[in-house]
Parts: structure tokens; sequence; C-alpha cells
């Protein structure tokens, strides 16, 4: 008799999207007490107990115990003479009186956890499935549950992932809006910035306007001249050589050296224009996680152009102490929104007339350090361990999300990088990022 464990298939019962140990419940006819060894071994080999390790002993509906296929085979069947020595002997001699039971009712985790607190290895037994009385219902198989806690945990897996995927996709719009929340704060400064050039652009090309009429009645003069002397015309000469005469008497000749400087002044205007507009677009571009080498520097110095018109409406002076720094590969938009963030912020935290920021840079252990220093009025301790906290704001309402910082310190993290801050009251913060020069395993976030 080969009592063998049997061969786990693919044609076990379905176990997909179940909920209870009541959907693996397996109807099996239990053995008696007045059952032989041998009964029970004959049992093991109906088709219907193929795929059972053990089987139950049931009186008056109370479980007795189980006895299992590793036991028989251990104890009767690989043994000299054991089938004569145990055969005729009652089951329950060699049955396991503590058998693993479980309630009906039980949730297929709760059935997991203690199954797993419960049996050895190898696994050499199955449950015993009791009713809400207590009472014998049907047997359960272990490997089914155990198929069941996997598709279970493949399923909260994929529920996972997609919730990762939402919150990626939430965290994009959150730093857009921040972005653009930024952009509308600073839009009304920007249009005074562009304003300003645009201003003497104008005024420049309303000059060279009103200079081309005279320059033109000189030119045609000059040419009508020139064509009475070739005709040989001495009265039409006369005339052409008066309209000349006038002409360069209502035309000032040094005007064209004015006029030289006007373009020059304007094609500067519009360079400012240009740069300005160029650094929006840097900041404001929808590719944000696009990675390129950069000079760092030049990030700091687009930051601190587009926020010009507020370090002037505060009288800030920013001091630049540059260190020598190579090219460092970020996404470019990300990290000037970091940049253009702390020094806003520095500049609405003076509310004094003697305004100073000091942005420093340096090389540090395979790191680029950005320090960026003011003068302010500092954050309270108490403030100062919540300030990269998501929605944790000291503005008034209206005045600042509370995402700022915190989106500052989800892109620096992201980059492979930190930031911190140390703050003195009434004396100024500092806050220093610290980027990774080699970025080959950090992962920019979309």
């Amino acid at each position: 008799m080969n009592l063998a464990s049997p061969r786990v298939t693919s044609e076990s019962p379905a176990v997909a999207a179940v909920d209870a140990l009541a959907a693996l419940l397996l109807p099996v006819t239990p053995l008696t007490r007045q059952c032989s060894v041998a009964e029970a071994g004959e049992r093991f080999l109906d088709a219907a107990n193929a795929k059972l390790l053990s089987l139950p002993v049931v009186d008056a509906g109370r479980v007795l115990g189980c006895v299992t296929r590793h036991e028989l085979m251990l104890r009767v069947y690989m043994q000299p003479y054991g089938r004569e020595l145990h055969g005729r002997r009652a089951v329950t001699t060699l049955m396991d009186a503590r058998p693993l039971s479980l309630a009906i009712d039980s949730s297929i985790e709760a059935a997991g956890q203690l199954i797993g607190r419960s049996l050895r290895q190898p696994i050499t037994e199955d449950f015993v499935v009791l009713d809400t009385q207590g009472r014998y219902a049907g047997m359960g198989v272990v490997l089914d549950v155990l198929r069941a806690l996997e598709l279970r945990v493949g399923q909260h897996a994929q529920e996972l992932e997609a919730a990762y995927r939402r919150l990626k996709a939430s965290q994009h719009r959150l730093v857009q809006s921040e972005k653009l929340a930024t952009l509308g704060q600073l839009v009304a400064g920007l249009a005074h910035e562009i304003n300003t050039p645009l201003g003497y652009v104008q005024n420049n090309l309303a000059m060279t306007r009103d200079l081309l009429p005279g320059a033109a009645e000189l030119a045609d003069a000059g040419a009508a001249l020139l064509d009475a002397t070739l005709d040989g015309d001495a009265q039409d000469w006369q005339q052409r050589a008066e309209r000349l005469s006038a002409a360069r008497a209502a035309f000032d000749p040094s005007l064209f050296g004015d006029l030289s400087a006007l373009l020059d002044d304007t094609l500067h205007g519009v360079a400012q224009i240009a740069d300005l507009v160029g650094n929006l677009k840097d900041f404001s571009r929808v590719d944000a996680a696009h990675s390129e080498a950069v000079d760092l520097h030049g990030l700091i110095d687009a930051a601190l152009r587009i926020a010009g018109h507020i370090l002037k409406r505060r009288n800030v002076q920013v001091q630049c102490r540059y260190g020598e720094l190579v090219p460092l590969r970020c996404a470019p938009a990300q990290i000037n929104q970091v940049l253009l963030n702390l020094i806003s912020n520095a500049a609405q935290a003076i509310d004094h007339d003697q305004g100073m920021i000091m942005i420093r840079t340096q090389m540090l252990g395979g790191y680029a350090l950005v320090a960026v220093q003011d003068n302010g009025r500092g954050i309270a301790p108490e403030v100062l361990p919540r300030i990269f906290e998501p929605f944790f704001t000291t503005k008034p309402v209206g005045q600042g999300t509370g995402l700022g910082l915190s989106i500052c310190q989800q892109i620096v993290q992201a980059h492979g990088g930190r930031i911190a801050a140390t703050s003195t009251p009434n004396a100024g913060t500092r806050f220093v990022v610290a980027l990774p020069l080699t970025t080959s395993n950090t992962k920019v976030p979309a």
C-alpha cells in the first residue's frame, strides 16, 4: 500500500477571490473511533481523499483527533511487520489528539496566520474545520489556503502598484500646481521686469522712426541732384541743388551716431526680455524630469533673475560666493524650482531695510553644496522641525500653500540629495542643499 503524500496539481479547486475559509471546505467523511489502522489506510487510497494529508477522527460530531499519511507510513507501512502489529488496532492509537482546527467563519488571513504559527516543516497534515458550535464541519487543505493567500497578496500588490501610480501622478500634479502658484505670485513683478526694457525699446523705436523721414529726404534729394547733373539740365539742376541744401539744413548728421546707440540699447532691451522669457520657460517646463548636465551656478543666476523684482521691492542685496563646481547632472527645471523657492522664502523673511542674502557653493565629499542664508526674522525652534511637512505654513491665509519646502525636499531626495535648515530667531536662516555629483543610480521623479 502506497500512502505517499499526494501530488498537488492545477486540478485542485479554484481558490481565486476567496475571502472566508468556508469557500475552501471539503466535505470529508470522517473516521470513527472504532475504525482500525488498516481501514484508515484504505480510506487514504480513496479518490475522494487523494489530496488530503490527514483524516479526522470524529465521535458524535466531536473531533477526537487526526491521523496523517506521514504517521501511517512512518510507523506502520515502512516498519517490518508494521501491518501485522498495528493493522487491527484502533486508529486512535496513532492519531494526533491535538489537530489543527479552524472555525468555519475564519478569514483567509486569520487561517494563514494560525497555520503559519502551528505547522512544522515539511507540511504533514491538513486542518479540521469546525462549525459555529465547535462541531466537525469538514476538512481544509493547507496548500489551498496558501494558494488563496498568494492570490490575495498578488491582488494587494496590484492594488498597491495602482495606488502608487496614482500617488506619483498626484505628486506630479502637485509639483506643477505649486510651480504655477509660484509663477502666479511672481507674474506681477516679472511683468514689471519685462516692461522696463520693453519701455525703452519702444521709445528707441519711436525716436528711430522720427529720424528716418529726414534721412530719407536727404537721400532722395542727393539722388535727384545726381540725376540732374548727369542729364546736363542747368535749370533742373539748380532746383534740385536747392532741395538738397534744404534737406541738409533740416537734418543733423550727428543723429546717425545717436541712431547707432539707440539700436544698441534696443538690442540690449530685447536680449533682457528674451532672457526673462527663457528663464520662465525653463522654470515652467512640462518635461520637468528631463535630466542633463548643467552649470549649477547658471541655475542660481536664472533663479535670481526670476526673483529679481522681489529682491528689489524689499531692497535685499544678494552676494554670491561661488566655489569651483563640475557640471551637475540633474533635472534643471526641478532644481531651478528648489532654488527659486529658497531665494523667495529668504527675501520674504526679511522685514527690514538692510536685507542680505548670501549664496555659497562648493564641492564636498562627492556632493555639490548650495547654501542660501538670509538675515531675516528666523524660524522659531518649535517650528523648525515641521518646515518640510506638507501643507505646514506660518504665512497668513492666502499667502502660502505649505507645499513649497515639502516639494523642495521631495525633489532633492529624488535626486539622491539632502536638504537641511538651521535658524536663529531674529538673526536669520540658512538652508543647505547637497546634490550628488554622480547620479547614475538616481531616478529623477517624473
